[in-house]
C-alpha cells in the first residue's frame, strides 16, 4: 500500500514546517508528500521546498480548499492503485508519530474501510478562549473513543482515504451524490470534510477514527475568528443535509441538528427563567437542584480530565463554560436564520501567524 500525503495550503508559511516535521517523524514514512499551494502570496512555496517537500501550485482555482484538492487528485489518482491511500492533511496541523502506521494497518485489514480519520485536539496557547476550545475538542475526542472510533464527521485536519473510495465518489457525483461529475470534492460545500463523510457513508464505506490517530490543530485566536469558523462549520453542515435530503444515512445527522435546536431553545428558556426569578425576588436554593448542579459540575470535570489541570480548573466554575455553550448555540441560531434567508456564507481564512 502506498500512502501519499496531500496538504492544501493558502499562506501557511509560518506553520507548514511543523506539519512537515510531523510527517518526517512518522513510524511508517509516507511514500510521497505534496503541498498544494493555493493562491499563496507569502513564502509558502519557498519554505516548503526548503523543507524538502514537493510543491504543486493551483491554476485558476476559485473554489478554495476543495478546488485545490480536486486539481491535485485529478493529477494524482491515475497513478495509484485501488488499495493505496491519500492522507489529506491541513497545513496548520501536526499528527502523532503512529498515525500513518495505524491508518495503513486498519485499511489493510478491512476492505470495506474507506477512511481512517484523526481525532483532533487543540494546540497550546490562546488564553482562556483557547482552553474553551481545547475542552470542547477533548470532550469530542472522548465521545469518539467511547463509541469505539465510530465518527460522525471525517475530520479535514487529517484523514487517510482509500483511493478506491475516492474514485467511486468522483464517479458518482452528479448522480447518486451532489456535485460535479468526476470531482472528488463538492466545490459548493462550505465544509468539505462533512460533505465527503456523507458521500462515503452514502456509498456504504465504513469510517473510523482511532485514538492512535491524534491530530493537534490550530485554535481560533479571537472570538471574532471563532464566530466565523463555527458559522462556516454549522452553515456548511446544514447546507450539506439540505443537498442530501433525508436518507438512511442522513437521518442521524438531521436528528443531531434537531437536538441542537431543542437544546438551544431549552437553554434559552432556562436563562429566561433565571432572569425572571432574579428580578421578582423568587430566587431560592433547593437541595434537589443543588444536587443536580453538583452532578453537572462533576460531569464537566471528568469529561476533560485527560486534557490536564487547566482544563479541569476551567470546568469547575461551570458558568464560564455555560457562557461558551451559549456562544456556540448563538452560532447555530445565526446559521439557521442565514440559511432560511438565503444569505451567502463566508470562508474567513485565518493564517497561522494570526492563530499563533
Amino acid at each position: 500500500m502506498k500512502l501519499v500525503v496531500l496538504i492544501p495550503a493558502h499562506n501557511e508559511a509560518a506553520g507548514i514546517t511543523a506539519t512537515l516535521d510531523s510527517l518526517r517523524a512518522q513510524r511508517r514514512a509516507p511514500d510521497r508528500v505534496v503541498v498544494i499551494s493555493d493562491n499563496s502570496t507569502d513564502d509558502t512555496v519557498e519554505v516548503t521546498r526548503r523543507a524538502g517537500a514537493e510543491v504543486w501550485e493551483t491554476r485558476g482555482n476559485a473554489a478554495r480548499k476543495a478546488g485545490a484538492l480536486n486539481q491535485a487528485l485529478t493529477r494524482l489518482l491515475p497513478h495509484l492503485d485501488e488499495d493505496d491511500a491519500v492522507l489529506v492533511m491541513d497545513a496548520d496541523s501536526v499528527i502523532a508519530p503512529e498515525f500513518l502506521e495505524t491508518a495503513q494497518r486498519l485499511l489493510a485489514s478491512d476492505a470495506r474501510l474507506g477512511a481512517v480519520g484523526g481525532v483532533f485536539h487543540g494546540a497550546p496557547g490562546g488564553g482562556v478562549l483557547g482552553q474553551f476550545q481545547r475542552n470542547e475538542y477533548a470532550r469530542y475526542g472522548r465521545e469518539i473513543s467511547r463509541k469505539g472510533g465510530r465518527v460522525m464527521v471525517l475530520t479535514g485536519t487529517a484523514s487517510a482515504i482509500r483511493v478506491g473510495a475516492l474514485r467511486q465518489v468522483a464517479a458518482c457525483r452528479g448522480d447518486v451524490l451532489p456535485g460535479t461529475p468526476g470531482q472528488v470534492y463538492d466545490t459548493l460545500a462550505l465544509t468539505e470534510d462533512n460533505e465527503l463523510t456523507l458521500a462515503l457513508k452514502t456509498l456504504r464505506w465504513d469510517l473510523v477514527s482511532p485514538d492512535e490517530c491524534r491530530v493537534v490543530t490550530e485554535i481560533m485566536p479571537t472570538w471574532r475568528d471563532l464566530w466565523h469558523q463555527r458559522l462556516r462549520w454549522q452553515r456548511g453542515a446544514l447546507e450539506n443535509l439540505r443537498h442530501y435530503g433525508l436518507t438512511s444515512v442522513t437521518w442521524r445527522y438531521w436528528g443531531q441538528q434537531l437536538g441542537l435546536g431543542a437544546g438551544t431553545i431549552a437553554f434559552g428558556l432556562y436563562l429566561l427563567l433565571v432572569l425572571i426569578t432574579a428580578i421578582t425576588g423568587t430566587w431560592g436554593w433547593h437541595p434537589l437542584w443543588v444536587g443536580v448542579g453538583v452532578l453537572f459540575v462533576v460531569e464537566r470535570v471528568l469529561t476533560v480530565w485527560g486534557a490536564g489541570r487547566r482544563a479541569r480548573l476551567l470546568a469547575v466554575p461551570l458558568l464560564p463554560e455555560l457562557a461558551y455553550d451559549a456562544f456556540v448555540q448563538a452560532v447555530f441560531v445565526r446559521s439557521a436564520m442565514d440559511l432560511v434567508r438565503g444569505r451567502a456564507a463566508q470562508w474567513h481564512h485565518v493564517g497561522q501567524e494570526a492563530a499563533t
